[in-house]
């Protein structure tokens, strides 16, 4: 595996210490990929821009960039206003405040990423790690990547730092602003033991190792069989039955029996660990 890559480079604003750090990715996608072909002869096919006005391609430099306000009604921006309030382009991840993790709601979180100190700065950045999780705190930071500017949590994690990109609370949307809730329904005690046993009789550590992508690994299998010039039928999905109602409580018991046949619950009423026991540990904050 190739070496990776710092995509940023900067340093961590501290008071009145600057940590120099290198921000790496921690997350690789593997989404599958494709591309559009014409049906007639494979192909590529190209997107253009094109005038529906006197239907003619447009090329780059005959584009400008417009925000609407009313149907079919736009403001030209030029690009050199944008440029005239970008965000400065100060490498620095400025350190804002000290929160406790458990008070930021999972919602908020973007992208993960790591933060390596760079040459001559491991003592410092050791002693910001040391200090956040003595302390139980993560930072609150804000910093400028190619452009754009971030809200980002700094959070220790087994003595390295993890920078996670943010959502503003503007981008957020809350459960009051939906139709359908809260929701109000009542529910019986008979229904709440069963869901409540169920949940007992699936709890277990979690393990990511379990969890794998099948419906990626189902496309790779389709695209295999596909390239060695196989036949594949296409089975409708089925649809699952919806429950609710009366069907509520014989659907739980269900449920909860086929989970005691699948996982047998050691003495505490648990689903027993995985073969590949539980997944690493990480240091709280």
């Amino acid at each position: 595996m190739a070496a990776a890559r710092a995509m940023w480079t900067g340093a961590i604003s501290f008071g009145l210490v600057n940590i120099p750090v290198k921000l790496f990715p921690a997350i690789h996608e593997n989404t599958i990929h494709f591309h559009m072909l014409h049906d007639e002869d494979n192909a590529r096919l190209q997107r253009k821009m094109v005038c529906p006005v006197d239907g003619k391609e447009v090329h780059p430099e005959h584009t400008v960039k417009g925000y609407e306000v009313g149907p079919d009604q736009y403001v030209r921006i030029r690009t050199e206003e944008l440029e005239a309030i970008a965000p400065e382009k100060a490498r620095t991840i400025e350190i804002k405040d000290f929160v406790p993790l458990e008070g930021i709601d999972p919602m908020y979180f973007d992208r993960s990423y790591y933060l390596e100190p760079q040459e001559h700065a491991a003592k410092a950045y050791k002693l910001i790690v040391t200090a956040m999780e003595k302390a139980g705190k993560v930072a609150i930071a804000r910093f400028v990547m190619r452009g754009t500017e971030y809200l980002a949590c700094l959070r220790p994690v087994d003595g390295v730092l993890m920078l996670e990109t943010m959502h503003f609370a503007e981008e957020v949307t809350t459960p009051e602003e939906l139709p359908g809730m809260p929701v109000k329904a009542e529910i019986g005690d008979r229904e709440l033991k069963a869901a409540e046993q169920l949940v007992a009789s699936l709890s277990t550590d979690f393990e990511p190792e379990r969890y794998q992508n099948e419906h990626r690994q189902r496309v790779l299998e389709l695209i295999e069989k596909k390239g060695r010039g196989e036949q594949v039928v296409v089975q409708p999905p089925v649809e699952r039955a919806k429950t609710g109602g009366g069907d509520l409580l014989a659907a739980l018991q269900a449920s909860l029996d086929s989970s005691r046949r699948r996982n047998p619950r050691d003495e505490g009423g648990e689903r027993s660990p995985g073969r590949k026991g539980a997944a690493r540990k990480r240091k709280k904050v």
